[in-house]
């Protein structure tokens, strides 16, 4: 079966998943390689669609982001994105970037001063 796991998503995960028992139900739970995710995406093997990959892609889209993701897109495996497109992958270094808002408002910022409960 993994003969088959040739697809760019799964550079995004650790290559050899987790064979979990969920109630009742066999599922490979991959673990994300995300600096400082621990999340595991499970694939549930009782199902018609136990060979889709959208629920690896949305994660790694949320984990990583739509740029890497597109460019893991059009590489042939998961190979070429680990050598060629996650070393080239630079974040954008700014504060304001870091903290952007993902949803509807404007960004506030806030200048009093944190209590001393706040600042431990």
């Amino acid at each position: 079966m993994m003969k088959d796991w040739n697809t760019p998503i799964y550079a995004f995960f650790k290559p050899l998943p987790q064979v979990v028992v969920k109630n009742g139900c066999r599922t490979h739970e991959f673990l994300c390689f995300g600096r400082g995710c621990k999340a595991t995406v499970r694939w549930f093997l009782d199902t018609t669609d136990c060979r889709s990959t959208s629920n690896l892609r949305k994660h790694a889209k949320s984990c990583w982001g739509n740029d890497v993701v597109r460019a893991a897109d059009d590489a042939k495996n998961a190979d070429e994105v680990w050598t060629k497109i996650v070393p080239n992958y630079l974040q954008d270094g700014s504060i304001t970037a870091a903290f952007e808002r993902k949803g509807k408002g404007n960004i506030m910022y806030s200048h009093c001063q944190h209590t001393r409960q706040e600042t431990k």
